[in-house]
Parts: structure tokens; C-alpha cells; sequence
């Protein structure tokens, strides 16, 4: 399949990193195109979007650094190549290409992310905000784990959702769950923070050479661990393998199971404002079985 590249985006990247050939398309997320391109002596996956601004980019440049230096040796992380674009040009950025394999080290994830959730002293959040999907993703950091995940996570994504009219469930059963996240989410507290992928469903993880698990498109903060293992459950695509080879190496917090749904309720609040009344009613559920646990 011919793809031609938009004039500005082309002359942008050539000027970063050389003259470019575009071997296709590349399948996966639904917010950017993305192609796998050879520019100078390499291939690289391009991501662009048409217009908006390049901080989109900027930040997960940062977030694959941030998680290239922790992750090292126990997980794969794409270099960061080059990144531009915005001011009414296409934002674009451009990592080193993976040559995929058939099948992915199911184990070597598990251990992998037990080794880049290690927890650190940093705080809770972020130096700057960030992005999921298109969504803005506040990261000020706050001093307990519970403040953070009400005040910065579930808080502004349900804003968005009530001035869209699309509220799912009543408000005074969420307002009585945002008053109980402090002491409900404290096992956080008690572990310190980890730095999170923060969007770990299974189109995030590639099976590089050998089937070496390989993170792409972050959102990264300093999070509780159980943040990105809630996520890899939402959806499926991870087998019981990762699970278990993870709980080998970092065996669950006391409570655990109780929080799954604390979690998923962020980011099913996310899909209700990328994707709309679709995830209404598995949100629902969600914020039920939260408020049961």
C-alpha cells in the first residue's frame, strides 16, 4: 500500500533524522496513524496526528525515557528517535522500530514489570502533566496515595463525564466512594509509589525478538503498583502466566482484589469520554462492585 506523508510532516522529519521511505501502515491505536518508515540507515514506528499541539508527543517521549532507564534489562522500551510538529503542522514522533515475534514471553512480562514496579521515595504523581490518549492527564503530586488517585484521577475524568450528561450511576454513590479512597487505597501508602506505564492493555505490549516483552505509549506517573495490573485485567490479553510470574516475584498487598475495580473505574471513565455510551454500563457495574468491596 502507497502512503504518502503530508509535505510539512515529511520535510519535518527529514530534517531530523534524514531522508525518508515509508515501507506501510502499522495496525494498533485508534488516536494517531502510525507507519513504519526508514530514515537514513534505520526504521523507525512514525506516530502523527494532524494539527493539535506536539506536547502530546513531547510527554511520551519523556514517559518512554522515564521508563527505558527503569525498565532496563528486565523489559524492552523503543528509543526515542526524534519527536516535532503542532502549530497547525502534523504532531509526529518517532521511536526505533521492533522486529516483532510470533509470541510473547508471557513470564518475562510478569518479571518484568515486578522489576520496573519496585517502589521508590519520589512521591505520588508527576513533574509535569501528561496525556492519555488525547485526554489531559493530571499528575500534581499529593502526599497520600488515596488523594492523588480521587483528586487527579477519578475526579476530573467524572467532571468531564457530568458536564457531557452522561453520568453513569448516581452521583451520591460516587461521592460516597471518593470519600472512602484515602483510607480504602492506604496498602499504597504503606508500599510507596512505583513508576506506572499507566495504560498497560495488551495492544501496549509487543512481543520483540525472542518474544521480549516490549512496553509502547505510555502515560507514565508515580503510582501504586496495582494500577497497571487493574488495567492489564480490564480488557483481557494477559495470560494467567504474567500474573502468576508477577506475584512470584511481588507477591499481592494484603486486600488486593478489593481494589481491582477502584482502578478500572478511571480508565472505563476515560473510554465514556473518548469513546461515549458505549461504556456506560460497564462502568456502572464497576463503580457497584467498587462500592461492594
Amino acid at each position: 500500500m502507497t502512503v504518502e506523508l503530508p509535505r510539512p510532516l515529511r520535510e519535518d522529519i527529514e530534517q531530523n533524522l534524514g531522508y525518508v521511505e515509508v515501507y506501510g501502515p502499522v495496525g494498533g491505536g485508534s488516536i494517531s496513524r502510525a507507519l513504519r518508515i526508514r530514515a537514513g540507515e534505520a526504521d523507525y514506528c512514525l506516530k502523527y496526528r494532524d494539527g493539535g499541539s506536539a506536547e502530546i508527543f513531547r510527554t511520551e517521549a519523556e514517559g518512554l525515557s522515564a521508563l527505558r532507564r527503569r525498565a532496563e534489562g528486565a523489559l524492552g522500551v523503543p528509543r526515542v528517535a526524534a519527536w516535532g510538529g503542532g502549530d497547525g503542522a502534523p504532531a509526529w514522533i518517532a521511536t526505533t522500530w521492533v522486529e516483532g515475534a510470533r509470541s510473547l514471553d508471557s513470564a518475562a512480562l510478569g518479571r518484568g514489570l515486578a522489576s520496573l514496579h519496585r517502589p521508590g521515595d519520589e512521591g505520588w504523581g508527576w513533574e509535569e502533566d501528561n496525556f492519555i490518549g488525547p485526554l489531559v492527564q493530571e499528575n500534581a503530586t499529593r502526599s497520600r496515595w488515596g488523594d492523588f488517585w480521587r483528586e487527579m484521577r477519578i475526579e476530573p475524568q467524572l467532571r468531564v463525564v457530568r458536564d457531557r450528561g452522561l453520568l453513569p450511576g448516581r452521583m451520591d454513590d460516587w461521592n460516597v466512594l471518593l470519600a472512602e479512597l484515602p483510607d480504602r487505597l492506604s496498602a499504597g501508602d504503606d508500599e510507596g509509589p512505583s513508576l506506572l506505564h499507566g495504560d498497560l492493555w495488551n495492544g501496549n505490549v509487543l512481543a520483540g525478538p525472542e518474544g521480549t516483552p516490549y512496553l509502547i505509549d505510555p502515560a507514565v506517573y508515580r503510582g501504586h503498583r496495582e494500577v497497571d495490573l487493574a488495567m492489564m485485567r480490564l480488557f483481557g490479553g494477559f495470560g494467567p502466566r504474567t500474573f502468576a510470574a508477577y506475584d512470584e516475584a511481588r507477591p499481592p498487598a494484603p486486600g488486593a482484589p478489593g481494589r481491582v475495580a477502584v482502578y478500572q473505574l478511571f480508565y472505563l471513565l476515560v473510554h465514556v469520554n473518548l469513546f461515549g455510551a458505549g461504556y456506560l454500563d460497564r462502568t456502572e457495574q464497576a463503580l457497584s462492585a467498587a462500592r461492594a468491596a
